[in-house]
């Protein structure tokens, strides 16, 4: 943990130390996930699946599957934006920005929020009316996990 990663997320070392293996946690989510067909939806996603790559051999229901870029949704509904990160999107649909951003909670809230426009918007516009249709305009196929097992990540952060 570095001084950036404290005042930007506000988790500490401390909090680390005492938080439940990443492996029971991703066990405890993959356990969940008994109704498919899935989407990961996540803003900037490539660093989610990254995660979860490295976990698979706790979630492999997670780890298998395909993961829904709101970022890459965004530049296919609003070509031409300056920027395409989470607060200019927020920014553009008029979203109040969470307190607590960079937190998980706030940060999955407002991805919903940007997600819901999105959704509203290429709707609108007749870009997608199938799953699949949203798969290929912001999808991210499933990372397969690293070959060495030495490899796998033992915290979430």
């Amino acid at each position: 943990m570095t001084a950036r990663d404290v005042q930007l997320k506000g988790i500490t070392q401390r909090m680390l130390d005492s938080a439940a293996p990443a492996a029971e946690v991703m066990a405890w989510l993959d356990a969940r996930l008994t109704a498919p067909p899935y989407r990961l939806v996540a803003h900037h996603a490539s660093t989610e699946a990254g995660i979860i790559a490295r976990q698979a051999a706790h979630c492999p229901v997670l780890a298998s599957t395909p993961v829904l870029d709101t970022l890459r949704l965004a530049k296919a509904v609003l070509p031409g934006l300056r920027s395409y990160g989470l607060d200019s999107l927020l920014g553009h649909y008029g979203i109040p920005t969470p307190a607590g951003r960079h937190r998980a909670m706030p940060d999955v809230e407002a991805t919903a929020e940007v997600l819901t426009r999105l959704l509203d918007e290429g709707d609108a516009a007749d870009r997608w009316s199938r799953l699949i249709d949203l798969d290929m305009a912001g999808g991210l196929q499933p990372i397969r996990p690293p070959a060495d097992p030495g490899a796998e990540q033992v915290s979430l952060f």
